[in-house]
């Protein structure tokens, strides 16, 4: 049997980290057939060496320069044998068996991409999902994330739900959708791009589903001192998705909110 699931981890200095999401891995995707391809950013750790001595079965690509999130899955997903995808980050551990969450996509053609419920290193509930930024979104960020009360407060009423996004924390999809949407859109380097991929994919007609019976430990969360990098990711976003007026209103807003952000960071009571 050939390939069923390519499993992608885009990696910079992430050694403190790899055994256990590999480990992870290894036990949780009992009953698939996959592979593993680590694409690493230019990590100055050890990591590309420890990744050759002690995990062999490694597809490894060593890049000379740091591509970035987007860049980075798009350059692994062009050697991936695999039918379908998971693209993963390097701080995670999964914690329960894929094969179910495998299963439900393959049976729904309309599916796109598919996310679970992320913890933090203390397994609390985080949130891994939002909607489509509008006007209220750009003015304030955090409005991005209402996706109703079952998937804020992570008291889930729904065997799953559909959402707009997905973290790109956790993704598994097809990989001919992927390829469908072009993947993720090289001109965001690090946050947003998710938001960019589930919007693209929304819109070639697939669902973005979350399943929130299965779960994986995220370790590092957001921290305010990304806010520039988030920000200028969303301008992206604006550029990308909005047009005349429409556009000129978005950046009004994230104009505002990057404002308030400056002010409140200076007067250090963000």
């Amino acid at each position: 049997m050939g390939t069923v699931l390519s499993v992608i981890i885009v990696n910079y200095n992430g050694l403190n980290y790899l055994e256990a999401c590999l480990a992870s891995l290894y036990e949780k995707l009992a009953g698939i057939t996959f592979e593993i391809i680590i694409i690493d950013n230019a990590s100055t750790d050890g990591s590309c060496a420890y990744i050759k001595q002690h995990h062999p079965r490694v597809l490894l690509i060593e890049s000379i320069d740091n591509l970035g999130f987007g860049k980075g899955n798009n350059e692994a997903v062009k050697i991936a044998a695999g039918e379908y995808l998971l693209l993963i980050n390097n701080d995670t551990i999964v914690l329960n068996n894929l094969l179910p969450v495998l299963d439900f996509i393959k049976k729904d053609s309309t599916i796109g991409a598919v996310g679970i419920k992320m913890l933090d290193g203390n397994k609390k509930y985080l949130q891994s999902v939002g909607k489509f930024p509008d006007f209220k979104g750009f003015f304030k960020i955090k409005n991005i994330s209402k996706a109703g009360a079952d998937l804020e407060k992570g008291n889930f009423t729904k065997p799953f739900y559909e959402v707009d996004w997905i973290t790109g924390s956790f993704l598994m999809m097809p990989k001919k959708v992927y390829t469908a949407v072009g993947g993720f859109d090289e001109d965001y380097f690090m946050y947003v791009e998710d938001v960019d991929l589930g919007k693209r994919i929304h819109d070639r007609g697939y669902k973005n589903i979350f399943l929130p019976q299965y779960s994986y430990i995220h370790f590092v969360g957001f921290k305010k001192a990304r806010n520039p990098l988030l920000i200028k990711g969303y301008e992206t976003y604006i550029a990308k998705h909005f047009k005349g007026t429409e556009a000129k209103k978005m950046r009004l807003a994230l104009k505002i909110n990057k404002t308030v952000k400056s002010l409140k960071s200076f007067l250090k009571t963000d």
